[in-house]
């Protein structure tokens, strides 16, 4: 069914009914099931594997599984490598994925080369701790791109009444022609973002002292979130709720513009920051007007200015939790910002008071202020 099927047994049999593997199923729905089933079998899926695939509905898939799926085991992988089994299961835990047995074959041609790749960074100097971290990283935006494509993939291509035999071959074929032509564009993604985190990087005379990245870096830091969106859940449909998510980060990206950076959008929250408070504030307004110019459910934002530091790409400090506890107190369609970001940033707009507001984990009141743009928009009153 799949040409690059490892294994072929011709003289398996099955009592598919028995099983329980044809439950529900009549006419040429029920034909079409044993024939898939009966081509899988013989293609090398073990009986556990059909009872599974059929309880959990990805019989259609399975497939693609061998399409995909691996040959190799870490002990394998250890000896064509020099990189040791046990890191090779680690670093598929830290990936997100269930850490294998040492005999199971689930390591692919590419897993090959990402040992000697993993090995030559380790021989190179970099220690356990700082390939644990990339891994780590590399595995959560991996676990979104892949959601992100398996669904794109599905849309594209599942024809309404195909039958599960006509899908699982369609859609293993597909993935055996297209799954390659990914890997130039990871590739390039990767360098285009890498050069960028190179022209932003700083490596002074102190951090040439020092032997090591400077820490805390003064930085303005954004929130953007859509106002009552877990109440909204309750009411709309599944599919117009993630419309409205998907919205918001293509808003996110396509308003971002240096030196401002999108750092994340997780479902209905967006973060950015910037080294010049001024462009992080046009960019909040830009979007909270664009997401009530398109009558989408509202978004606030709230700005702060203060030290933080970069953890595997992301941001923690002071600026950051403050910009989260402002954000949590604006109100629909407003933005804030502390005193220090209206400092910074006072020539570029119109600022009008917000008041004193005590926030959570916060000492004292603290200042607030809404900016507006120089023709006098803005969003509403905090």
């Amino acid at each position: 069914m799949v040409a690059n099927v490892a294994v072929i047994r011709e003289d398996a049999a099955m009592d598919f009914a028995a099983a329980g593997l044809l439950d529900d199923l009549e006419g040429d729905a029920r034909a079409q099931r044993e024939q898939l089933l009966s081509h899988l079998l013989k293609d090398g899926f073990s009986e556990d594997e059909l009872r599974t695939a059929v309880k959990e509905n990805r019989l259609a898939l399975l497939p693609v599984d061998r399409v995909l799926g691996g040959a190799h085991t870490a002990a394998e992988i250890e000896e064509r490598t020099g990189l040791s089994a046990a890191t090779m299961r680690r670093l598929r835990r830290l990936q997100g994925l269930p850490e294998p047995a040492p005999d199971d074959r689930v390591f692919s041609d590419e897993d090959v080369e990402a040992a000697r790749s993993t090995k030559l960074f380790l021989d190179a100097g970099f220690d356990e701790e700082r390939i644990v971290e990339i891994t780590r990283v590399l595995g959560e935006g991996m676990a979104r791109l892949s959601a992100t494509i398996t669904a794109a993939f599905v849309e594209t291509f599942l024809e309404a009444g195909a039958s599960e035999a006509e899908v699982a071959e369609r859609f293993a074929t597909l993935a055996e022609q297209l799954t390659p032509a990914f890997g130039p564009i990871l590739v390039a993604g990767f360098k285009t973002h890498l050069r960028d985190s190179v022209q932003r990087g700083m490596l002074g005379l102190a951090e040439l002292e020092a032997g090591n990245l400077a820490g805390a870096q003064e930085v303005a830091v954004c929130f953007a979130d859509l106002v009552g969106f877990t109440r909204l859940g309750g009411q709309v449909e599944v599919r117009e709720l993630g419309t409205v998510a998907g919205r918001l980060a293509s808003l996110s990206a396509s308003l971002t513009k240096p030196p401002v950076r999108l750092i994340k959008t997780i479902g209905d929250a967006a973060m950015f920051v910037s080294a010049d408070p001024g462009p992080l504030v046009e960019v909040a307004l830009d979007l909270v007007e664009a997401f009530e110019e398109e009558e989408l459910p509202s978004l606030r934002a709230g700005i702060a200015l203060g030290p933080a530091i970069i953890r595997a790409g992301d941001y923690y400090g002071n600026s950051v939790n403050l910009a989260s506890r402002v954000t949590g107190i604006a109100r629909p369609g407003s933005v804030l910002c502390t005193r220090e970001v209206r400092d910074a940033a006072r020539e570029r707009f119109h600022w009008s008071p917000a008041g004193r507001h005590k926030l959570k984990g916060v000492a004292g009141p603290t200042l607030l202020y809404r900016p507006h743009h120089s023709d006098g928009t803005a969003g509403a009153s905090p």
